[in-house]
């Protein structure tokens, strides 16, 4: 069983809680390896359509657990990346952030590694590693400038400023602000919403959006062959879609 994080499967939905919470979630390079092998597990689980991942009390990750490395914990190579995410670039089957509260440094390179980020109005996140003379190279310096403009992203990342969950939103990293007590109920209405999508589709969808960016051009990215497509369009569920919308009921999808 996890030691530094939980797993719940409700259905198709797999939840992650990052369980560290006297370390404000802060994680160490077992904890990290721990995540690793729970994301190994998700993606290769058939049933397994969308995960969610939040922490335990009022963090969501505080980063990396420098005290960890003060006391003489030592370092370890982490093929996943932080949190088992920020390096995973194979990984076609959406993640939701649920950020509880604090996500600084590595824990908001986490957040910016999932798909979808829904935050509590308690939210916090922050790139604060040069005041520590450190940098956020667990993607945080190129996902950023990706996700919200070269301008803003900079912003953040050269005085490590601190942003709330409705700045977030206004920049656009956050997909949703909520209060606390609704937080995870409404991370589950999005994977709700997605589940209800073909789940080869959503592969397919989330493959060429990220991967077509590597193209410096449209017409590049648009001829491109994707892997998700094709075994997207020789599927099972390639013919229910149709078929159910003619038929006028709800789909029924294999995942196959």
């Amino acid at each position: 069983m996890p030691e530094f994080c939980s797993v719940a499967k409700e259905g198709p939905v797999t939840i992650v809680t990052i369980e560290r919470p006297e370390r404000m979630n802060a994680l160490h390079p077992p904890g990290n390896a721990e995540l690793g092998k729970v994301f190994d597990e998700f993606a290769a689980d058939e049933s397994a359509w969308v995960a969610i991942i939040t922490g335990r009390g009022r963090a969501f990750s505080a980063g990396n657990d420098l005290r960890y490395q003060a006391e003489g914990g030592q370092r370890q190579p982490m093929p996943r990346g932080f949190g088992g995410l920020t390096s995973r670039f194979d990984l076609n089957k959406p993640v939701i952030a649920a950020v509880n509260g604090v996500a600084m440094g590595g824990g908001f390179e986490i957040a910016l590694a999932c798909d979808i980020i829904v935050a509590s109005t308690e939210a916090i996140f922050a790139l604060p590693e040069p005041r520590v003379g450190l940098a956020a190279l667990a993607g945080g310096l190129h996902r950023l400038p990706r996700q919200i403009g070269t301008k803003q992203a900079l912003g953040m990342i050269l005085t490590g400023r601190r942003v709330g969950a409705e700045e977030g939103q206004r920049l656009g990293f956050v997909n949703e602000v909520v209060a606390p007590d609704k937080l995870l109920d409404t991370a589950r209405r999005w994977a709700k919403e997605i589940c209800e999508c073909a789940p080869l589709s959503i592969r397919a969808s989330k493959e060429v959006a990220y991967n077509g960016l590597a193209h410096a051009s449209l017409e590049g990215a648009m001829a491109a062959t994707y892997p998700g497509v094709r075994a997207m369009a020789t599927s099972e569920d390639f013919i229910e879609g149709p078929k159910a919308f003619a038929e006028k009921r709800p789909p029924r999808w294999k995942g196959r």
